[in-house]
């Protein structure tokens, strides 16, 4: 049976989440994992509590539990449950609090809070969002000056994903623009884009991969056909190559990591909202 995880934060539970999937990915077994997020009641934490409880009294197992609460007194009701309590954060925080010779002082919903401190760079991460809609696909050409990213790849490789992580993560402003299959004989820079040469990164994929992914959206059509998908594929990557574009092959990697080699290919600072 697979083990049962609880992760458990009286902010968005997010870092509990990122943390703990962290580790339990070097364990080779599955988990089945829930998340509890604003636990800053003692009536919720009580509910937590038996739930834990009532997973130890019905397999004899300890649920996994990772944890970060600020308050003391709700704190210690989870930590009376039946379950493997770790606080993720606390395990850094003391040999960090000792090195800087300086007390930590927490505070509720500081990490995803908005404060004086972070709003400017909310504002920031919201504008970057909205860019990236009005700019996915192609829809606009214009303000393409305000890009940090301009991706661009055939339908369906993953550009606007990778868009919309990148501005909603770090807070950048992205751009995508689609080759399509009336591209093909004549495959060009448009002229708005030639002018941002510099921010253009191009994606790649598989043509197996790219087949399968368009036969979801249009199953038997000639746009999800593997030999379209070759056509397109030889055609945009010679223009990559012709053009001293960067690109990457998507086909093995997640948003997460598309957006990591980008990033560090064209040596953008990551800067986590």
């Amino acid at each position: 049976m697979p083990k049962t995880v609880f992760y458990i934060s009286d902010g968005t539970a997010i870092t509990m989440e990122v943390l703990g999937h962290a580790v339990l990915s070097q364990f080779d077994t599955e988990f089945t994992q829930r998340t509890w997020p604003f636990v800053d009641t003692r009536e919720r934490a009580n509910e937590i509590r038996d739930r834990i409880d009532r997973i130890f009294a019905e397999t004899g197992e300890r649920a996994i539990v990772f944890y970060s609460i600020v308050s003391d007194d709700i704190r210690q009701i989870i930590l009376s449950s039946h379950g493997f309590c770790h606080d993720v954060i606390e395990s850094v925080i003391a040999p960090l609090s000792e090195e800087l010779q300086m007390a930590p002082h927490p505070t509720l919903h500081r990490t995803h809070g908005l404060n004086q401190r972070n709003v400017a760079r909310y504002d920031e991460r919201i504008a970057a969002i909205d860019y990236a809609l009005a700019h996915d696909d192609g829809l606009s050409l214009r303000h393409l000056e305000q890009a940090q990213v301009i991706l661009i790849g055939v339908s369906r490789c993953g550009k606007t994903p990778t868009s919309l992580y990148l501005a909603m993560q770090f807070g950048l402003r992205v751009a995508n623009y689609p080759f399509i299959a009336d591209d093909m004989d004549r495959l060009a820079l448009p002229p708005a884009l030639r002018e941002q040469r510099g921010k253009l990164f191009g994606l790649t994929i598989n043509a197996d991969r790219l087949a399968a992914i368009r036969n979801e959206r249009r199953t038997a059509s000639t746009y999800a056909s593997l030999r379209q998908c070759r056509l397109e594929l030889s055609e945009v990557e010679a223009l990559y190559r012709r053009l001293r574009i960067p690109y990457l092959d998507t086909t093995n990697y997640s948003v997460e990591e598309i957006a990591t080699r980008l990033m560090d290919t064209l040596g953008i600072d990551r800067r986590i909202f």
